[in-house]
């Protein structure tokens, strides 16, 4: 661990999103009408950063400039619970983002408070906390809090001391000399790169590489990583060919809200540094934990879970999110969940045909997967070939599977009573024989369908064939 606290530098606003249903439209515009609006407010740009850092269990300081109105008191009551605030005064009205959604969908966006820091003092707090970092995560929104003269004077001497990471942005400032890594999404790579006079065209790895090699270059940076959405995050350091860090793809049901994760990848980046680790294992990790912030639901679930719980930090297992975030899309949409379950442990013909013909029968597939243990109580001691993580894995990349959850009961039975699947789906084979899941489906609403199986093909006559094989 650092030394010192992780010190997040940047710019708050408070971001609100208003969730409702819309079922008419009014009836003087064709514009929606939200019915049952809830309110939800979370802290955006650097807040937000420093939230995800400090929901780690992490001693974190968020250094930022606020104004004394109504959102700069409704930020600091988000924030102070969770971590040190070292504020001075905003110049202006507090920049506030509201998102009207209905159905998982944005309908509008309202951006007011045009607020923004200027020179002057900071105050002790604010010099204090710079001079004790462990490491200085700063995350730039383009509001005058990384221009700050005595901010930015404390800045370049502490970049040849601890590891700091810049979020940058267009309007912001650029990043000081010795900083460790710049992390650009690719449109401002771009637009960073064409202001610093490289006219780079195009998009993919190859402009995305140049962009960041012509950045690094211009502004004396150890090295920066060019964030790609879906395609993960690309890292030039100068040591020769970029690393390449993949994601792993969002629900396949809808489309993923991204909101906040290039907030979430360079916290996580910046940990990382701060922990003494080296900058592939930093993307490495910033993309992985950027991956399960947008499948848990991003910025939008952040401000749900300060609603519902009042922390930041109760977030289920990625898969687990998967599939609930899945089952409550689909059935918002009005559509038809279907499941099936089993142990999956050598995957071959028979269970591609199964999970594929399951699918066509509804509007997401939820594959309920025996745990290792459960395996053991049913197959033997020999059982499972292939562990329950690398099971899971193989099966979300099916195209025909949107998610799993994994059971370590006997039967599936608790799980499909939270579940509560409109079709759970079984193999020909057990015709005739008694189920021990079917009363709680059908209690539930659900009906049990049994599909065509093809002959012959079994894990057991597998592992039984290779061992008569000598093998």
């Amino acid at each position: 661990m650092p030394a010192g606290p992780l010190v997040v530098v940047g710019d708050v606003l408070l971001d609100v999103d208003i969730v409702g249903a819309a079922a008419r439209l009014c009836p003087d515009a064709p514009v929606p009408v939200i019915d049952q609006a809830d309110e939800r407010p979370r802290p955006g740009g650097a807040g937000l950063a420093a939230l995800l850092a400090a929901a780690e269990g992490r001693e974190v300081v968020l250094i930022t400039a606020l104004a004394d109105d109504e959102p700069g008191r409704r930020l600091r009551a988000l924030l102070e619970p969770h971590l040190e605030l070292a504020a001075f005064h905003l110049h202006g009205g507090t920049p506030c983002k509201v998102r009207i959604q209905a159905a998982g969908q944005a309908v509008a966006r309202l951006d007011v408070g045009a607020g923004r820091a200027q020179d002057g003092p900071v105050g002790p707090k604010v010099t204090e906390a710079l001079a004790g970092a462990g490491a200085v995560l700063v995350s730039d929104y383009g509001r005058g809090v990384t221009g700050h003269a005595a901010i930015r004077t404390l800045l370049e001497s502490l970049a040849a001391q601890v590891p700091v990471v810049w979020d940058p942005h267009p309007r912001g400032e650029p990043p000081v000399p010795g900083t460790r890594l710049m992390t650009p999404n690719e449109d401002e790579a771009a637009r960073l790169a064409a202001a610093r006079g490289a006219d780079i065209g195009g998009c993919g790895l190859a402009p995305a590489t140049r962009r960041a090699r012509h950045l690094a270059g211009a502004w004396g940076l150890e090295a920066v990583a060019v964030t790609l959405g879906p395609g993960g995050a690309l890292l030039c350091d100068g040591s020769g060919a970029p690393f390449l860090a993949p994601a792993e793809p969002a629900a396949s049901y809808g489309a993923a809200d991204s909101c906040g994760a290039g907030d979430s990848f360079a916290a996580r980046a910046t940990e990382v540094l701060a922990d003494g680790g080296g900058l592939p294992e930093a993307v490495g990790e910033g993309v992985r934990r950027a991956s399960e912030f947008v499948h848990a639901g991003a910025a939008s679930a952040v401000a749900a879970r300060l609603a519902d719980t009042g922390s930041p930090a109760v977030r289920p297992p990625r898969e687990e999110a998967d599939a609930w975030d899945v089952v409550e899309r689909t059935r918002r949409a009005g559509g038809t969940v279907v499941a099936t379950g089993g142990c999956f442990d050598l995957l071959h013909a028979g269970h591609v045909t199964l999970l594929q013909q399951a699918r066509r029968l509804g509007d997401c597939l939820i594959v309920c997967v025996n745990s290792d243990a459960s395996v053991r109580r049913r197959k033997g001691p020999d059982r499972p070939v292939t562990p329950a993580g690398d099971r899971v894995r193989v099966l979300r990349a099916l195209s025909d599977v949107d998610a799993t959850l994994v059971f370590d009961e006997d039967t599936p039975e608790p799980l499909l009573e939270r579940l509560r699947p409109d079709v759970w789906v079984k193999g020909a084979d057990y015709a005739g024989v008694p189920l021990p899941e079917a009363g709680t489906v059908r209690a539930n609403g659900g009906e049990i369908v049994l599909l065509p199986f093809l002959e012959g093909r079994s894990t057991t006559r597998i592992l039984s064939t290779r061992k008569g094989l000598g093998s």
